[in-house]
């Protein structure tokens, strides 16, 4: 997969919400896994760095 000229061999997790508790309660829960994450837009958070993929798959399994 490549994303803005960069190339990805792994997946990586999208969540993306309207609602302000919501994606306050998905970034509460990453940062309690030690697991990394970025805002990329004002309702969508992305966790792509390789490290932090593996380890939300071992917390919800590998994306299908």
């Amino acid at each position: 997969m490549t994303v803005r000229g960069r190339k990805y061999g792994y997946p990586r997790y999208m969540f993306v919400n309207e609602s302000a508790d919501i994606m306050g309660l998905c970034q509460w829960a990453l940062d309690l896994l030690g697991i990394a994450w970025r805002m990329n837009r004002r309702n969508s958070l992305s966790v792509a760095r390789r490290e932090a993929v593996l380890a939300l798959d071992r917390h919800v399994g590998p994306k299908s």
